[in-house]
């Protein structure tokens, strides 16, 4: 069966996110088959180096042995039970592993399934802890310009719209809304957002050190402690949203960390199985978790869960994820591989087309001038797929997000294969 004939059947019955259907077809999408270290071959014997790691989760690369191995062991047990007043124990070893690391004091974790759905739990936790306090009020949330924390109704009201959301504003709730981290000073202007607004705040809610789906745009790692001390001062719950720079993204296992951050709630996602299952977290500290403690079947109890929450094959392929993370040095290969990627895009900055390059760990944008062609970014990513390199492009910018066991070779086959995509297209 030839590729395009795939891509005729995938037309025919998969309604895919964030693409126009009617032009699917014609974009050429690739149609994998299966993958090897840090390629994925299509169907028709194509290999492509995921420079994207499958939209940012792929940390250590496709068909790891170890995470293979940790797949099998857990299938011969149990696929999955439900964690709804019950437990697992395969669930429990990795609770106590990502407890143990995450920078929250005295962790305890709810899982969930997807990103959005960890930063919508956090949202309800943090209304309903005031509500247990007694405390009717503080029931609006900040959060920053340019922040996009997914596409459930209360993570797309937090976020700043744009993906061609703006069809929802309808269905989204009012925030407080402090600069984008694009501006100078946003965090301490945040910082005094949430000293004028104590009063009615329950949380703020931030990425930290790097807004993603912004395009990677970075605050400077000590000005996050404005925001903390303001937090502290108030007691507005700090809810850090750690699904994109989770997992070692950054350059440390979590973004926090650089940032001198101990969140009262943190959101984990797409690193923390490594690309494997669909898994996230919402990690609660002690002060937050006390809140909800009280008579059974009482008011105070979260009443809130998901069917696949805790899912047992993917607490185990995260459980020996997290180890593998631990025990190598990915961490430093990711900040060795983001030095030289750093250095080998530098020469980019003098072309016209390109406005800005900016990256932190191994979360790169390169954003490029559209003002002629909205669609610039878009076709030099297509240019980049046929010679066989997966990147993605939202809007003006085109992300490089490699796996974090990228080697220097690959490095420069990212790189030259964006310039000859550059230079392709006329850019």
């Amino acid at each position: 069966m030839t590729d395009s004939s795939w891509t005729q059947r995938d037309a025919a019955v998969v309604w895919h996110g964030f693409t126009q259907m009617s032009c699917y077809a014609d974009n050429a999408p690739v149609i994998v088959e299966r993958g090897e270290g840090r390629e994925l071959i299509d169907t028709a014997g194509r290999r492509y180096l995921d420079a994207i790691s499958s939209l940012w989760v792929t940390t250590l690369g496709h068909r790891v042995p170890e995470l293979d191995d940790a797949l099998r062991e857990q299938i011969d047990r149990v696929a999955h039970s439900t964690l709804l007043g019950n437990g697992n124990r395969i669930v429990i070893e990795f609770a106590e592993a990502l407890a143990r690391v995450v920078p929250v004091d005295g962790a305890h974790i709810a899982f969930a399934s997807d990103g959005a759905s960890s930063v919508e739990q956090a949202l309800k936790i943090a209304f309903q802890y005031w509500t247990n306090r007694g405390i009717a009020d503080r029931t609006a949330y900040l959060a920053f310009g340019d922040a996009y924390h997914g596409d459930t109704i209360g993570s797309l009201s937090l976020g700043a719209g744009g993906f061609g959301t703006q069809i929802f504003d309808p269905l989204r709730f009012p925030v407080l809304r402090a600069p984008s981290f694009s501006e100078p000073g946003a965090l301490q202007t945040a910082a005094q957002m949430v000293r004028a607004h104590k009063d009615v705040l329950a949380a703020v809610v931030v990425e930290p050190l790097v807004q993603g789906a912004a395009g990677m745009l970075s605050a400077p790692a000590e000005s996050f402690r404005h925001l903390a001390d303001a937090c502290r001062e108030t007691g507005v719950l700090l809810i850090c949203d750690e699904v994109a720079t989770g997992f070692g993204r950054t350059g440390t296992l979590f973004a926090s960390e650089q940032c001198g951050l101990r969140p009262d709630l943190m959101c984990l996602g797409k690193g923390i199985t490594g690309g494997y299952l669909p898994m996230s977290a919402t990690i609660a500290n002690q002060k937050v978790f006390d809140a909800f403690l009280g008579p059974d079947l009482s008011e105070r109890t979260l009443y809130h869960g998901h069917s696949y929450g805790g899912n047992a094959l993917a607490a185990a392929v995260a459980l020996r994820h997290l180890q593998l993370l631990q025990s190598s040095s990915i961490l430093a290969n990711v900040r060795e591989r983001s030095t030289q990627l750093r250095d080998a895009l530098a020469p980019l900055q003098q072309r016209a087309a390109v406005r800005d390059i900016r990256l932190i760990g191994l979360m790169g944008a390169v954003e490029l001038d559209t003002a002629n062609d909205p669609l610039l970014a878009r076709r030099v990513g297509a240019a980049m797929v046929r010679r066989g390199v997966l990147s993605r492009s939202m809007g003006p910018v085109l992300t490089l997000v490699p796996p974090l066991t990228i080697t220097p070779e690959e490095i420069e086959r990212i790189v030259a294969t964006l310039i000859a995509a550059l230079d392709e297209v006329g850019a």
